[in-house]
């Protein structure tokens, strides 16, 4: 596993590497050891698949908040997406910004999500699927996000927003959330 950083703190795009052979091959999708010399959980305590239909559907941008922030880790099982992180977090030194990358089926690539950041994507194909690994249980009423096309962030998404949930299209601007200020 090779760990880059993305650019927003505590953020890495992980290029894991994989082992061929006439059989088929293998890919270390999790080491503990290298996760925590990185500063990442060593234990996941949920793992979910989000299934989508539609190229062009966003989904996002969630987080939880305290005390049930989460860190993720994301692979794209199949399709691909343009994978966006927003950091959130008020002492950050990147704070308010976001980066993003392209997660394809055959990329051998991760992309870990820092607690107090914000996660979404657009799928780029028809039939995606991303498998999430995640530090803290769900809470409900932890649950939260801001608005995809929020101009504080000015995220420049490859397309029209083509599906996109009732839940998502009513979160608020980041102005408006609450104790999220953006310096």
């Amino acid at each position: 596993m090779r760990f880059a950083p993305t650019g927003i703190a505590g953020s890495f795009l992980i290029h894991l590497d994989r082992h061929s052979d006439e059989r088929g091959n293998f890919i270390r999708l999790f080491d503990a050891d290298s996760f925590a010399a990185h500063g990442l959980p060593s234990v996941f305590v949920q793992t979910g698949l989000s299934a989508t239909t539609r190229a062009g559907s966003v989904r996002g941008l969630h987080f939880q908040r305290p005390p049930f922030e989460e860190v993720k880790l994301v692979r794209c099982m199949r399709g691909a997406v343009f994978d966006v992180v927003v950091d959130l977090r008020p002492d950050s030194p990147t704070h308010g910004q976001w980066r993003a990358a392209t997660l394809r089926e055959d990329d051998d690539l991760l992309v870990a999500i820092p607690a107090g950041c914000a996660h979404g994507f657009q799928t780029l194909t028809d039939g995606t699927d991303l498998l999430y690994h995640i530090s803290a249980p769900y809470s409900p009423s932890h649950a939260d996000g801001v608005r995809f096309d929020d101009p504080a962030f000015g995220i420049a998404w490859p397309r029209p927003a083509g599906s996109l949930s009732e839940r998502d299209r009513a979160w608020p601007l980041i102005r408006t959330a609450v104790a999220l200020p953006l310096s």
